[in-house]
């Protein structure tokens, strides 16, 4: 599948460091595969240790600068990158559909997601205040300054390869850092032309660098341990942000960490039913559920067990599988062969234990990475999809009798990231949100991110928090000066 005119002038194959698009310095390539039909769609420079060691330093030195800019001229410049990604909305979403694999409209809407950032924290850039506390002294004065913490790694997954740069750089650069961006491999084309229109916004040279190359963990260790780069800002599985803090611990560096979620998606016998089914419908097949905060394990009531199977069994039923570029499609292909291979190993693991499959559960089409909408019942705590995270289009329906039950069900798992609540009991409301082990939940909605919240996990799902005025506090440090002789 050929690009769009409009989306092909938003694609290249360098990288930029210090205001210049680049090669590798081996002039090496890889390429880029379109998840729905196999295809080769680009060649990309493979960059790495020796480019990341050049673009820290670029950044390093635009720090010198950016950091002494006027918020109100930060918050200029980023809303002249709002402006340009609204202008070329549609060839964004086209290149992440062929790149990525989701329904173009899921696209435009990660699109807008994305913008809702930057928008945010453009503002923000001027709220970045202090405090004046009440001195311990008569002649002394206590001031609290907030400072940027310098430059930032920020390394970004393959699943909302949009959104998650606008929601990391966009602080970054509203507090007054300098970033190196490492995107996933998967999918680059989105990164690239970000950038393209971040240079077409007039960043200076330097702030905004960008690294790619699919040797991520030789570009990892060069952001992690280099005693220039301050702070660490990824996106992706626990068990690679084990490994990143590990790597960040011999600098000491600041870590914010989105890792990998189980999501717990409980519908009590007071919900609204038909509410709660189509719920369930979007938070569990978005992405084809390639999203952190999915609902990965779904609790009914017994009461209601039944019925809701039924609705929404029927629902999954009528979904589209198929080529995101093509009408009609609601769920894309998974992002490589080894993601349908650890989909069906989840459903053969379920199976085996003794679910009962209702819908689902093959891979239709021979050509590209889709796996049929599925629909589980019959399962049980001890089996793969109740502990791990699925990352795929596989529904569990666990039921359930009471709520303490169904809260130690919930809990139980390392992760601590989203939950879902679906009740009209006011009361419950309040018991379950408290009890549940999670850094978000949201009760009787399917989406819960948005610009002006906190977004994040406990546990073993992260640290720190992006989005909302929390999220700019992540990408400063606070100065305490004390001021004598009054």
């Amino acid at each position: 599948m050929s690009f769009s005119e409009n989306a092909k002038a938003l694609i290249r194959k360098e990288s930029y460091i210090n205001g210049i698009w680049v090669e590798a310095d081996n002039d090496s390539e890889f390429e880029v595969i379109n998840p729905a039909n196999q295809e080769i769609i680009a060649k990309i420079a493979n960059l790495g240790g020796n480019e990341t060691e050049k673009a820290v330093q670029a950044a390093e030195e635009a720090l010198k600068t950016w950091k002494h800019t006027l918020a109100k001229d930060r918050a200029n410049l980023l809303r002249e990158w709002a402006k340009e990604i609204r202008l070329h909305t549609d060839a964004l979403a086209e290149i992440l559909t062929i790149e990525q694999g989701k329904p173009l409209l899921e696209a435009k809407s990660e699109i807008l997601y994305g913008l809702s950032f930057i928008d945010w924290f453009a503002e923000e850039t001027r709220r970045t205040y202090g405090d004046i506390v009440p001195t311990h002294k008569k002649d002394a004065r206590i001031m609290l300054t907030r400072q940027p913490i310098g430059v930032v790694g920020a390394i970004t997954p393959w699943n909302h390869p949009n959104a998650m740069i606008a929601r990391k750089v966009s602080p970054a650069l509203a507090a007054g850092c300098t970033v190196v961006l490492k995107p996933s491999e998967e999918t680059p084309l989105s990164a690239i032309a970000l950038t393209i229109l971040a240079e077409k916004a007039g960043f200076p040279k330097g702030v905004f660098n960008l690294v790619v190359g699919d040797n991520a963990s030789q570009i990892g260790t060069v952001l992690t341990q280099h005693p220039v780069v301050k702070k660490i800002s990824f996106t992706g599985s626990t068990a690679v942000g084990k490994k990143l803090m590990a790597q960040v611990s011999s600098t000491v560096k600041k870590v914010s960490l989105e890792l990998g979620g189980n999501a717990p998606f409980i519908v009590f016998e007071s919900a609204d039913l038909d509410k709660a089914v189509q719920g369930a419908i979007d938070c569990k097949f978005r992405n084809a559920g390639q999203t952190c905060v999915s609902a990965n394990r779904i609790y009914v009531h017994d009461a209601i067990y039944e019925r809701f199977v039924d609705k929404f069994t029927k629902k999954v039923n009528a979904m589209k599988v198929g080529n995101g570029m093509d009408e009609g499609v609601k769920i894309g292909p998974l992002i490589y062969p080894k993601a349908v291979d650890k989909v069906a190993g989840h459903v053969k693991d379920a199976i085996d234990k003794g679910a009962t499959l209702l819908c689902g559960g093959t891979k239709p089409q021979a050509v590209g990475n889709f796996y049929q909408p599925t629909v589980l019942t019959r399962l049980t705590q001890t089996m793969a999809i109740a502990k791990e995270e699925t990352f795929g289009p596989i529904a569990g329906l666990f039921k359930f009798s009471n709520e303490d039950e169904v809260i130690k069900w919930a809990n139980d798992t390392l992760y601590g990231l989203a939950a879902y609540v679906y009740t009209r009991d006011f009361a419950q409301i309040f018991r379950t949100t408290e009890a549940l082990e999670y850094g978000m939940v949201a009760v009787n909605e399917p989406y819960l991110s948005a610009e002006a919240a906190p977004f994040g996990g406990i546990k073993e799902s992260g640290i720190g928090r992006e989005g909302s005025r929390y999220g700019l506090k992540e990408f400063t440090e606070i100065k305490y000066t004390l001021i004598g002789g009054l």
